[in-house]
Formats: C-alpha cells, sequence, structure tokens
C-alpha cells in the first residue's frame, strides 16, 4: 500500500494559529518532510513542534531548496526533493510537508506535489491561515469590505509594483532586501504615510512598524506590508 503526500499549512508563526485538521494530520503522518532554505531554516518545522510536541521524534525529511531564482537549478531541486518524498510512500509512509502560512500561496508545495502526482501518488492540501491574515489581525484592521477588493503583490518580483495602481488593499509579501525599492513605489503612488508593516507576525522577535521610516534592508524576509488607498502628502 502506498503512502500519501500532505501539503500542511503550519500558519504564520504562532503555533496556536494552527489548525486541528494540520495537528491531526502530522500525527499520523510517519514521516515529515522539512524545506530548508536561506530564509531562517526550518521555521515550519519550529511552529509545527510548538503545537505537535510529539514531532521529534517522528522521521524527519530535510529537503533543500537554495533562495535562488535560476530556473534550472530550482528544478533541480524539486526533482531531487520529489524523488525523496516518492522513495518514503512507495515504501507505504505517508509524509507530512510542513508550509509556512498556507499552502495554497506562494508555497514551493505546489511545485512538490505536481512532480509527485507525475510519480502516481495521491496527494493532498491542508488549508492553514495565510500569513497576511495573521498581521491584519495584529494591525486590528480590515482588509477588505463592501465591493472593494483585495490584491496579493510579490513585491520584490519585477513588474510587481503594477498592482500598486489597482483600487482596493493592497498586500506586499516578498519585499525581502528590496524594501528600498518598494518604499519608493509607494511614495510616488501616495501609499506611504499610510502603509502599515509586520515582521515576523507570531514570531519570537516579531515587530509592528507603524511607519515605514523604521523599515530598511535589514528587515526580516518574514515582513508584510500592508497598503490601502492613496492618500495626498
Amino acid at each position: 500500500m502506498q503512502g500519501k503526500l500532505y501539503g500542511v499549512s503550519v500558519g504564520p508563526g504562532d503555533p496556536e494559529l494552527m489548525t486541528l485538521k494540520a495537528v491531526r494530520v502530522i500525527r499520523s503522518c510517519e514521516v515529515v518532510a522539512v524545506p530548508q532554505s536561506g530564509a531562517e531554516t526550518q521555521a515550519a518545522w519550529q511552529i509545527a513542534c510548538g503545537a505537535v510536541p510529539e514531532l521529534p521524534s517522528k522521521q524527519k525529511l530535510d529537503l533543500s531548496f537554495p533562495m535562488t531564482r535560476d530556473p534550472e537549478r530550482l528544478e533541480s531541486c524539486r526533482s531531487v526533493a520529489a524523488g525523496l518524498i516518492a522513495e518514503q510512500l512507495g515504501e507505504g509512509r505517508s509524509v507530512a510537508f510542513l508550509t509556512l502560512g498556507d499552502v495554497s500561496i506562494y508555497s514551493t508545495y505546489a511545485y512538490i506535489q505536481e512532480k509527485v502526482r507525475m510519480l502516481g501518488f495521491e496527494t493532498e492540501m491542508v488549508a492553514g491561515v495565510p500569513s497576511f491574515c495573521a498581521v491584519a489581525s495584529r494591525l486590528g484592521i480590515s482588509l477588505t469590505e463592501a465591493a472593494k477588493p483585495l490584491h496579493i503583490i510579490p513585491a520584490s518580483y519585477e513588474g510587481a509594483d503594477e498592482g500598486l495602481d489597482w483600487n482596493g488593499v493592497k498586500v506586499l509579501m516578498k519585499t525581502g532586501r528590496k524594501i528600498g525599492q518598494v518604499k519608493a513605489a509607494l511614495q510616488k503612488r501616495g501609499l506611504y504615510r499610510q502603509a502599515r508593516m509586520v515582521e515576523r507576525c507570531g514570531m519570537e522577535g516579531e515587530r509592528v512598524l507603524d511607519s515605514l521610516d523604521q523599515a530598511d534592508e535589514t528587515s526580516s524576509y518574514f515582513s508584510i506590508i500592508i497598503a490601502g488607498e492613496p492618500q495626498p502628502d
């Protein structure tokens, strides 16, 4: 009998925001796959350990995903990871692939799931609390109301700032070391003054920035900016 692959969302940082289903699935799996990258390695593992104390006793499968945008290197790492997972599934062990935030939002799991499915194995995604929803709660603000749209923008990617011109609330993720460019783009569109940012929401070292004047290139990879409608200077 083959095992099953689960993409398990562990939420943004606070173990109490993990769902009951996520905890149940992790406990039911024989193997826990943990993505490792330059972005504070194994954050998902640490979060899950806070909700599943017995997690360290399970078989752990470390998977390397370097912080790069080189398509060939990314494809190679994803293929290796899918192969390692397939080995476990083929031996009848189910695998919980831990994912920060929600598994459907900017998650490496999407690529792995596709490859594992092509190898003939069953997969399932376990939903979780998205990081930007946790940030909005931390700030005590509503992301949408009535007919207003919500836009999720990968801020460090080329052309992403075009989304700042759209009507509605903008959530800027993946700002990374390009925070300076992001701030300039917000200023250009009259969005800077009312924009707010939270670093490491729900994690150790959490920081709430009521002004982007406090943000610079040393800001954490786990930073999210929320900006609403333009305001005149």
